[in-house]
């Protein structure tokens, strides 16, 4: 398994949360400054709002962004919504499907254009200019997306077309668009009465811009802080790449030496190969204690008062704490059931570190030099152990994992799997000059299925991690077909000049992860954009992302392209063979980590109106889950964007988990038809699950393509922890 938070789906699942509030119809407020926006704006040259022009449908015109334009084109857009609303809401007409829910899917596309570029600012171009203004229309947006919810005239309506005889002779795919329409907005409180919808916008605001201050400090901390090294002899153990990439680094930044990120792709690595204790230990403190220290970047105020408004809210809406209001829309459907999960697997997890542990510690007490394993050091003994243990030195595998091949190979599982064909288009707008932009066609037909955009550097003003972006969403309504647009982003250091990126196993995982997502959003083939894609429950739009992480190491894949960035020379068969050998190798830390992360989630959710401080929560509860001492979170809350950047992952950091479930069973079907490439399973996961988006409950489209329920035995034995027997 990839570690989960590595796969940072949140800036992604954020934008389209709110796209999928756009596509609902946000209606804005009524205020003056939306009146005199609309009076003096003209939509049609400010490149923000005017419809997408050119080649594929029309293409983000990135090239033509000016800050200054974000805030009068979100105020316009939002006043243009509000008089598409209106007209739907106050329609004298008998509610039906064509007066109400089509008006619903096509109104909102002018803020759908503003709103996709503000979120790619937000996470991908942020600066000094941007955040005030990323400060002030969050909670802006957030009370525009209530307005719509709380709009008592259009839920009638919806609710009126959901309960008439009428409806049951509509599709299965127009049946599902109503169900989901009325679910979402009475979840988001329109049953509620005035005084409370008040107050649940209110509250909404203000987390909305609790959430843009945690991104910002966060973001703040990885582009700000770093540790310079002067001198080379402290690179000792650190091969010649990360060397070069660190120095690079360090010119960047108009310095001297050998700079380290303060972000995962940069601080691993150095964990991994560095053999100075020291400076292995200060680069460990500086990466977990981010967003924890105290200044003015610290998040732990921010993060009390985001429990403690999500407390609120969650009683307002009748639920006794926010993970059950959460849970109410997952797959899940119930803390208990994600809980019964998680515990189910921990014990396995935890007993599998101690005995990593124990074999580090063999290796340090053999050196003599009296290493006790700390945190620090788990990661460089670790790799020492799989030297030992399997005799495979990752060192020996990245120079056949170049990043442009590893590309290359997502794009031939791609075409095996799903019949989609990459071709690098140039001349397209981008937002920085490290984008680069591919057509996706069907590869018998020649047909144009969509774009993908691919930001694979790292760089300041852009969150760390690696994520998926759904730019445009498939549909065809009224017979018009609208191809989608995706992106994925990650953070790679970029190499010296002229020679290839090498990238890590963990990190060529990453990307095969990252491109499943993309994958969910180019294999929609839906006529709703509110049901197309990604658009499902977080706790299952992991699951197509991980199982494609499987065809990274399929034979294929490898002989065609892990090549030697060297010799030209393809890898070697045996060293494939320690590969799949040392599959299931550093389980127990990856399960761990990332679990502990999950449960202090649910668990500080499940806390209620309790005050929160935010250190003592994790130390207390690591400490009931008897956490090893070895190992600390995954993401520490003063940096778990995932649930304090916005509310779509929290109490649902699980989800990975839950996912993994699914995947590893699913794999598991092309297993048994005899390899990961059989055409018949193939079809069958591209029609029961990347190409129909939400318009089928993913419960029954999992039995769809199964057969039968997901098993948790597949994921015990996918991890190599014992199977638990069946009672």
């Amino acid at each position: 398994m990839n570690k989960p938070g590595n796969i940072r789906l949140i800036a992604t699942v954020a934008l389209l949360a709110s796209l999928l509030l756009i596509f609902m119809q946000v209606e804005p407020q009524k205020t003056t400054a939306f009146a005199a926006a609309a009076s003096t704006f003209d939509p049609a040259t400010n490149p923000l709002t005017a419809e997408w022009s050119g080649p594929y449908g029309g293409v983000p015109p990135f090239d033509k962004v000016n800050v200054a334009d974000f805030k009068p084109a979100m105020e316009f857009a939002m006043a243009e919504n509000l008089r598409e609303i209106d007209a739907i809401a106050n329609n004298k007409a008998r509610p039906t499907f064509d007066n109400t829910m089509i008006p619903l899917e096509n109104a909102g596309q002018m803020l759908a254009r503003v709103n996709i570029i503000f979120g790619i600012w937000a996470t991908n171009m942020n600066s000094p200019e941007f955040a005030p203004i990323q400060a002030e229309m969050q909670p802006k947006l957030a009370a525009h997306y209530d307005k719509i919810v709380q709009n008592s005239a259009l839920f009638k309506r919806i609710e009126a077309v959901k309960n008439s005889p009428s409806s049951k002779k509509l599709n299965s795919e127009q049946q599902r668009l109503v169900k989901i329409y009325y679910e979402n907005f009475v979840h988001a409180g329109a049953k509620l009465d005035a005084a409370t919808k008040t107050r649940v916008s209110a509250l909404n605001q203000e987390l909305a811009t609790l959430f843009a201050k945690f991104n910002q400090n966060l973001q703040g901390e990885e582009s700000e802080t770093y540790l310079l090294i002067e001198n080379e002899a402290q690179l000792s153990g650190l091969p010649q790449s990360l060397k070069d990439a660190a120095a690079a680094d360090a010119t960047s930044k108009g310095k001297k030496g050998w700079m380290i990120r303060n972000t995962r792709s940069s601080t691993d690595p150095f964990l991994t190969y560095a053999d100075d204790r020291g400076l292995r230990e200060k680069v460990w403190k500086m990466f977990v204690s981010r967003g924890d220290n105290n200044d003015s970047r610290d998040n732990k105020a921010i993060i009390t008062q985001i429990l403690k408004l999500r407390a609120e809210r969650a009683k307002l809406f009748g639920f006794p704490t926010h993970a059950h209001w959460i849970l109410e829309q997952k797959m899940a459907k119930t803390p208990e059931n994600a809980m019964k999960l998680m515990e189910a697997v921990w014990p396995a997890a935890i007993g599998r570190v101690h005995e990593e542990v124990a074999d580090m510690q063999k290796l340090a007490d053999a050196e003599g030099k009296g290493v006790k394993i700390e945190p620090w050091d788990y990661h460089y003994y670790m790799e020492k152990v799989r030297k030992q243990k399997y005799d495979l030195d990752q060192n020996e595998v990245k120079p056949y994992l170049q990043l442009d091949k590893m590309r290359d190979a997502m794009f031939w599982v791609a075409g095996e799997l799903f019949g989609l064909k990459f071709k690098r288009v140039d001349g397209l707008p981008v937002f920085h000059p490290d984008v680069s932009v591919y057509e996706v066609t069907d590869l018998k037909t020649g047909k144009h299925i969509g774009l993908w955009y691919f930001d694979p550097y790292a760089r300041d003003g852009k969150d760390s991690g690696a994520w998926m972006n759904q730019y445009r969403n498939q549909s065809r309504i009224g017979g018009k077909e609208i191809t989608t647009i995706v992106s994925n982003n990650s953070n790679f250091v970029k190499a010296k000049p002229g020679e290839p990126v090498l990238i890590s196993w963990d990190d060529a995982t990453t990307m095969f992860h990252e491109f499943g997502h993309a994958l969910h959003g180019l294999s929609s083939n839906v006529t709703y954009p509110t049901l197309s894609g990604t658009a499902v429950p977080s706790d299952y739009v992991e699951f197509p992302s991980q199982l494609l992480e499987h065809w990274l190491s399929t034979p294929e894949v490898l002989n065609k392209f892990a090549i030697n960035y060297k010799t030209g020379e393809p890898i070697p068969k045996e060293l494939v063979e320690k590969i799949q050998k040392a599959s299931t190798f550093n389980q127990g830390f990856d399960t761990t980590e990332y679990l502990a992360s999950a449960l202090v989630d649910m668990k500080m959710h499940l806390a209620g109106d309790k005050a929160i401080d935010p250190d003592k929560f994790e130390q207390d509860t690591l400490t009931a889950l008897n956490m090893p001492k070895e190992i600390v979170m995954r993401h520490r809350p003063t940096q778990f964007r995932h649930i304090f950047g916005s509310d779509d992952y929290s109490a649902g950091y699980y989800s990975y988990l839950w996912s993994d479930v699914h995947s590893a069973d699913a794999f598991t079907a092309f297993t048994e038809a005899g390899g990961p490439y059989d055409k018949k399973v193939a079809a069958k996961l591209k029609k029961y699950v990347f190409s129909i988006g939400n318009t089928i409950d993913p419960l029954v489209a999992y039995k769809l393509f199964r057969g039968h329920d997901a098993q948790v035995e597949a994921l015990m034995k996918d991890r190599g922890f014992p199977v638990p027997k069946s009672k």
